[in-house]
This record gives structure tokens, C-alpha cells and sequence, in this order.
């Protein structure tokens, strides 16, 4: 049951509060998301080369651009106002 239903509307000033992302906070997530991504593919590339120096490689090229690229995705969409009150 989401949290509005239960203690009656949100504030408007919690709102607008909740709907801004500062850049730390995308950065933070950005981070702690690749560390998750970097192992997924870290261990993929072992498994499909069969090397850990290839499957290094691969893992940390992909965690310096995608990490990258998720903070420029978050700060995009925090731009839109689609799905906000």
C-alpha cells in the first residue's frame, strides 16, 4: 500500500522534496549500480572466454562508460516531469 494511502496525502513540499535528485545521489546510485553491473559482467566474460585478463578488460571498460552513461540518463530524465505530481 503506497505510503500516501496510509498517512493521507503527501505535502506538497515533500513532494517537490522527494522528486528532485541532487548529483551526489545520481552519482551514488550510479556507482553502486555499476559495482552490481561490473560483477554481472566480470563474471559473464569468464564464463563465455574463459580468461580473467580478457574478462577484466571487459569489465572495467564497460564499468567507466556505462557508469557514465547512467549518470547522463538520470540527469535527463530528471529534466521530464512525466510521472510527477
Amino acid at each position: 500500500m503506497p505510503a500516501q494511502d496510509r498517512a493521507g496525502p503527501v505535502p506538497a513540499e515533500q513532494r517537490a522534496a522527494l522528486a528532485r535528485e541532487s548529483r551526489v545521489r545520481s552519482i551514488a546510485k550510479a556507482v553502486s549500480w555499476r559495482i552490481i553491473g561490473s560483477l554481472d559482467t566480470l563474471v559473464l566474460s569468464y564464463l563465455f572466454t574463459g580468461n580473467v585478463l580478457i574478462a577484466g578488460s571487459i569489465a572495467s571498460t564497460e564499468t567507466v562508460t556505462k557508469t557514465v552513461l547512467y549518470y547522463l540518463h538520470e540527469r535527463g530524465w530528471s529534466l521530464i516531469a512525466l510521472g510527477r505530481a
